[in-house]
């Protein structure tokens, strides 16, 4: 059981930046691939990055490309979002998740940290 607990929301002007953090229990987290998803009120959850279990290939969706970074360190069980040039759409709920078999398919889920983004 992988447990994922997200930290570094909070509440932003447009145009400024945050960085997620989301630690995770166990000795394998070196071996999942790992990735941010968010929820806005009233819409889906929505993929926002994924990182591999090393860090050398990294993915966004198209509305974060440019403004978002994702990356991981290993040693100490943690991967992070960096977020700039944020805006008033960006605000959501976003999640970790933890991809074991490195197959697409995410099993291991964080709680969820709030971003807000004014205008």
């Amino acid at each position: 059981q992988v447990q994922l607990v997200e930290s570094g929301g909070g509440l932003v002007q447009a145009g400024g930046s945050l960085r997620l953090s989301c630690a995770a229990s166990g000795r394998t987290f070196s071996s999942y691939a790992m990735g941010w998803f968010r929820q806005a009120p009233g819409k889906e959850r929505e993929f926002v990055a994924r990182i591999t279990r090393s860090g050398s290939s990294t993915y966004y969706a198209d509305f974060v490309k440019g403004r978002f970074t994702i990356s991981r360190d290993n040693a100490k069980n943690t991967v992070y979002l960096q977020m700039t040039s944020l805006k008033p759409e960006d605000t959501a709920v976003y999640y970790c998740a933890a991809d074991p078999l490195r197959s697409g398919r995410y099993e291991y889920w964080g709680q969820g940290t709030q971003v807000t983004v004014s205008s």
